[in-house]
């Protein structure tokens, strides 16, 4: 793609790796065919080339969003399908977020809608403020259905059907705080083979404390020690996706002063993560701090530890195995299979384990979870995740798996097939308790 940015605007290191993303793309639309948001609505501008095309405008002219390009911006879910498509190489993945944050700088959102980003952007990161709110939630949960469930065009949304939305995602059932998410050292159970961080999180504490429970469990089981670093927390990605580049890097920064002194203390051979939204943040720190010299090596170095728990069971194997015949449907989430490119280990592990594994149709395509896009776009998101369970239970399995919190808490408000997280039902396999969704 021909590019017509000028010298001072290439100055900007930001653009210039923008301007470099830009001219990797020829335009081969090849894209559009795996984009959830174009396969849904037919519209050009909500692909990923028509978007493209949307933040060069905006890039190249220097001046401030239009209304037009936030809300084809908007309705991306940066599942980063495109990626696993382009012939190119294009990283639509920096590319988008380089638009989200020229978004937030230069456009005045109305008031409900800032109000709303700015309620999830400071919740999320946050996992005891997040939790109270989710308690809140539950007392005024009844009230959804008097709500709008759909704004009046078929991709939009206004106050009322995200507010619905949020209220819908508040879990039925909230579960106390867990122990393991406290900073402490869990040892191996038998003769220590690796020392690992086990990344905490922040909503998945409050949503879905057992699959950090079952990830110590399973890693302690196979002689790996774990360590909950004091002052690592949320990887940076709730706040990323909707702009707030500056915040993200403090959170980013905070991990890596964490997980930098455990490293050049007792050590540590990898940072385990086991929600694939995360890892794929993580994994990009040195990208997020490229433009700051006193950072830049060390995010570096924290990326290359970061590992998805797939990554480390695959090196060390199971062992101990009791195979419980069952059929899983493994839900390849996007920032696991586009964002990580980790398709065959987490299905390898679980045929290893003695499940039947079956391929989900149409898995490339998105569960509609994406982050806070439940919430900010929950018209799509609602059709994304209907079409998703369809593909599902067409495969009748008896129990459905995904490697990421989000895509299991969708999934499941709309289907009555029972859904865990990969490391639940491994670790069920080798010894562990079976997974509640399954009791």
């Amino acid at each position: 793609m021909q590019t017509n940015f000028t010298l001072a605007q290439l100055a900007d290191p930001e653009t210039a790796r923008s301007e470099q993303i830009l001219r990797k793309c020829v335009h081969c639309g090849f894209c559009t065919a795996t984009c959830p948001t174009f396969v849904l609505l037919g519209d050009e501008r909500d692909s990923p080339r028509g978007r493209i095309y949307l933040i060069k405008a905006m890039l190249e002219g220097d001046r401030a969003a239009t209304a037009q390009e936030v809300r084809h911006v908007d309705r991306c879910l940066s599942c980063l399908s495109c990626m696993t498509t382009c012939p190119s190489g294009v990283n639509y993945m920096h590319l988008v977020d380089h638009g989200r944050h020229r978004i937030e700088e230069t456009f005045t959102r109305a008031l409900p809608d800032r109000l709303m980003r700015g309620l999830l952007a400071w919740l999320m990161p946050r996992p005891n403020l997040f939790r109270w709110t989710m308690v809140l939630g539950r007392l005024a949960k009844p009230l959804a259905p008097l709500l709008p469930a759909t704004s009046r065009d078929a991709g939009g949304a206004t106050f009322l059907p995200r507010l619905r939305a949020m209220l819908e995602a508040v879990p039925d059932r909230l579960a106390p705080p867990s122990a393991v998410d406290r900073p402490q050292t869990f040892p191996a159970k038998g003769l220590r083979r690796k020392r690992v961080a086990l990344m905490p999180g922040c909503g998945q504490q409050v949503l879905a404390p057992e699959v950090n429970e079952a990830t110590v469990r399973l890693l302690t089981r196979h002689d790996i020690e774990v360590v909950n670093v004091a002052g690592s927390g949320c990887c940076g990605s709730s706040v990323l996706h909707v702009g707030r580049n500056e915040e993200a890097v403090e959170l980013a920064k905070r991990n890596i002063t964490a997980w930098l002194k455990e490293i050049d203390g007792a050590g540590l051979d990898a940072i385990v993560i086991n929600a694939s939204g995360c890892g794929t943040t993580v994994k990009d720190y040195g990208h997020m701090l490229a433009d700051e010299p006193e950072w830049r090596e060390k995010a570096k170095q924290v990326g290359r530890l970061a590992k998805d728990v797939s990554e480390v069971m695959a090196e060390v194997g199971l062992a101990n195995v009791t195979p419980q015949n069952l059929t899983v449907a493994y839900h390849a989430a996007c920032s696991m299979q586009h964002g990580q490119k980790l398709i065959e280990p987490p299905k390898k592990l679980l045929r290893d384990a003695g499940f039947v594994v079956k391929d989900v149709p149409e898995g490339h395509l998105c569960c509609g979870w994406a982050g806070t896009y439940q919430v900010l776009q929950p018209t799509l998101s609602r059709r994304l995740r209907d079409r998703k369970v369809a593909n599902i239970e067409s495969l009748k399995p008896d129990v459905i798996a995904a490697g990421n919190f989000g895509c299991i808490g969708n999934i499941a408000s709309g289907t009555g097939i029972p859904i865990a997280h990969t490391v639940e039902l491994l670790d069920w396999a080798t010894g562990g308790p079976k997974p509640a969704a399954l009791g």
